[in-house]
């Protein structure tokens, strides 16, 4: 069939005219190339743009290298992004999300895959997200070695995109760090959070829209959505470097769950962790939601980080060690707990 007969615009131009830019995806790729080569470290084969991202595993590390893999997304904070046109952070949070996560095991992470969906492509837009993803790999030492951008009108709102993250580490089988090992009497180290970080946007944004609080307002000095869209910390290069200090136990990403579900996680049977509220410090944010909330302690624990990004148990030996350690890495840590026996009838994490 001759194109020129049945559309004297060409196929091409009636993709477009159904919502869909050719053009404009490879403008992004050509865009991109650059960010994503900054964050290339030895193991990357290959260029962006194949079918598939390559890495070359350095097997030769390790006796019986297991590898460990994550993805997650950054949620509804994506939604004040949006709105306030502000996405210069939520890459390093889609980064964080994935990456903080394999680290907990022990593992070193190695490589990262995006995916960013919209309802029509801003190439700007989504240059600005993809760089601030390859801004988190290089804080992380990952190498972005692939992703997807999907244009789908009908799918999303025309402003409205997604992100999706993919990351994957390797870690020695007998240096697998999973919480097996803690016993009672272990201490237990809390890293400070930067924020809110990614999980609890939903409750956020409904607390702002029933108090009449526009993100470009004021909050001690700064504007919510500078607050608010604040990246999540990645703790991936302190949590390695302190591996080689002390024996870490057991590590908690305090994510969707707060502390109540995701320290239980690590814990053996008949264990819990009994934390101290007063040893750390909340940010005042987290002050405002339960009071503009009424939120009880019991659920702001359970669904945000309340002031602590990441968990470590160490063995009460090595407590000073690794709190000093932290110090010199850069992080903010407190020794927040003990590990107990878990008494009849009590709950596995008891803040007190």
């Amino acid at each position: 069939m001759n194109k020129k007969q049945d559309d004297p615009s060409g196929d091409k131009s009636r993709y477009a005219a159904a919502g869909v830019n050719i053009d404009a995806g490879n403008a992004l790729v050509e865009r991109i190339k650059p960010f994503c080569k900054a964050t290339y470290r030895p193991g990357v084969l290959g260029d962006l743009g194949g079918y598939g991202g390559m890495f070359e595993l350095p097997v030769e590390r390790y006796k019986r290298p297991v590898l460990v893999s994550s993805t997650d997304g950054v949620g509804t904070k994506l939604k004040l992004a949006i709105e306030s046109g502000q996405h210069s952070g939520v890459g390093i949070d889609l980064v964080a999300m994935c990456a903080n996560d394999v680290v907990v095991c022990g593992a070193e992470p190695l490589f990262f895959l995006d995916y960013y969906a919209t309802g029509k492509l801003e190439v700007a837009v989504a240059a600005q997200v993809v760089e601030s993803i390859a801004t988190g790999c290089r804080m992380a030492n990952i190498a972005l070695i692939g992703g997807e951008t999907a244009e789908m009108p009908g799918m999303y709102q025309q402003d409205d995109y997604d992100l999706a993250g993919f990351c994957v580490g390797i870690v020695e089988k007998d240096h697998i760090i999973d919480g097996s090992h803690i016993e009672a009497g272990n201490a237990i180290i809390g890293l400070a959070s930067s924020g809110i970080h990614s999980n609890g946007f939903s409750l956020v944004r409904q607390l702002l829209l029933n108090t009449g609080t526009s993100i470009h307002a004021d909050f001690q000095g700064k504007t919510w959505a500078d607050i608010l869209l604040t990246p999540t910390k990645i703790y991936v290069t302190s949590i390695l470097a302190l591996a080689r200090q002390v024996p870490i136990l057991g590590m908690a990403h305090i994510t969707g769950g707060g502390f109540i579900d995701n320290i239980p996680r690590i814990l053996p049977a008949g264990l819990a962790a009994v934390l101290t509220r007063e040893n750390w410090h909340e940010p005042a944010i987290f002050a405002w939601l339960r009071q503009q909330g009424a939120i009880s302690s019991d659920e702001m624990y359970r669904t945000f980080n309340c002031g602590i990004g990441m968990v470590v148990v160490v063995p009460a030996s090595a407590l000073n060690t690794a709190l000093t350690g932290l110090q010199q890495l850069g992080e903010t840590a407190w020794h927040i707990g003990t590990i107990m026996p878990l008494l009849h009838q009590d709950e596995p994490v008891r803040i007190q």
